[in-house]
């Protein structure tokens, strides 16, 4: 067995292990049906949603369908807790309708993205592993949970709260960062597809604020989802929190900067112009003025 093979073993339990916790956790004084807690069981569903496509997709040892089942599993779980949870109220509903725009424009998004390129490079080298190719799928499930764990609690909770300041302070930050998003995914979209542009960095609009505005409206999004679920969290239900702490560490230190800031370095690093760029424009929160 390969040293990648072993190691995606061990990694394997640990993910299910971490969403095990989350559940319990978020579980605390939140809906139940036939003694079954909501969130533990959105939690179980959003593993199970990846692991049933998985199947047919190592078999295919394709990746087309990998963004838009993450996608798609936030719209799924997150309809079946509305129709589920007993007592739904305003706020529930709005957090609902929120994570299920985000992750409806997030997978028509990714799907054209990958339909126009014919493939997602960074599954060439996973694919003919079973375990890695798990694994991933795996990892896919609790970037779900912990992702959407603030909207999911609070709509599972018990603890029922009117609309009130918070709610509109968090759709507005919400609200910003959705429309941050889209308009910088926009921008680069239309950016790379004009061939007078080949080979070389986006500089203009929203990226000329920032190098990574998308990222910024995301951290911005979540973090309003969960602005808009804090006052009916309770006990452990707190771990909810979790979601933007998340995203901000995901984008910020894992796969999101780091990697497309080493990669720009590779093919643009020693440039003048992209050099100066580096230098006059914020890695991430937008420069204006």
């Amino acid at each position: 067995m390969k040293d990648s093979d072993r190691k995606g073993l061990i990694a394997l339990p640990v993910v299910v292990l971490l969403g095990a916790l989350v559940a319990v956790a978020g579980s605390h004084n939140g809906a139940s049906v036939a003694g079954i807690p909501l969130f533990a069981a959105a939690v179980a569903g959003a593993f199970i949603i990846q692991w049933l496509v998985f199947i047919p997709s190592f078999k295919a040892q394709t990746e087309k369908y990998f963004d838009l089942t993450g996608s798609l599993t936030y719209v799924a779980i997150t309809l079946l807790l509305v129709i589920a949870t007993p007592g739904i109220d305003a706020r529930s509903l709005l957090l609902a309708a929120m994570v299920a725009a985000w992750a409806l424009r997030l997978g028509t998004f990714l799907s054209r993205r990958i339909h126009k390129a014919g493939k997602d490079d960074r599954f060439d080298d996973i694919k003919p592993s079973l375990v890695r190719f798990l694994n991933v799928w795996t990892i896919q499930g609790l970037w779900v949970v912990f992702t959407a764990a603030a909207a999911w609690v609070a709509i599972t909770s018990t603890n029922r709260v009117g609309l009130d300041w918070l709610a509109i302070l968090g759709f507005l930050m919400w609200a910003a960062g959705f429309a941050i998003e889209i308009v910088a995914d926009k921008q680069k979209s239309r950016f790379q597809s004009d061939p007078a542009n080949k080979g070389k960095f986006i500089s203009t609009g929203l990226w000329a604020k920032s190098r990574h505005p998308n990222y910024f409206g995301e951290i911005l999004l979540w973090t309003g989802v969960a602005i808009i679920a804090i006052p009916v969290l309770q006990g452990w239900q707190w771990v909810a929190l979790i979601s933007p702490v998340f995203v901000t560490l995901l984008l910020t230190k894992v796969s999101g900067i780091p990697l497309l800031e080493k990669k720009a370095d590779k093919t643009w690093g020693g440039e003048a112009g992209y050099e100066e760029y580096k230098k006059s424009t914020p890695v991430l929160i937008p420069k204006f003025g």
